[in-house]
């Protein structure tokens, strides 16, 4: 996922990407400790993924925080 998509998705889209990516994530872990892991790279994918939208999701607080704070 390209940060680009991230900028344009609103907050509860956020929070719901967020929600299936860390449940995505529990699933490779699963599948890594089973051996059934097809792709090990996806796990490090994912986890950026969901790096990049807690990051945007934190980005638009401090910029509430801060439009707040001047008005």
């Amino acid at each position: 996922m390209k940060a680009i998509e991230i900028r344009d998705m609103a907050d509860t889209e956020l929070l719901e990407k967020i929600k299936d990516s860390r449940a995505e994530l529990f699933n490779l872990r699963f599948q890594l400790a089973t051996g059934q892991l097809d792709n090990p790279a996806r796990i490090k994918d994912i986890k950026k993924d969901i790096a990049r939208l807690l990051t945007e999701i934190r980005t638009r607080e401090l910029s509430a925080a801060s439009d707040a704070a001047a008005s």
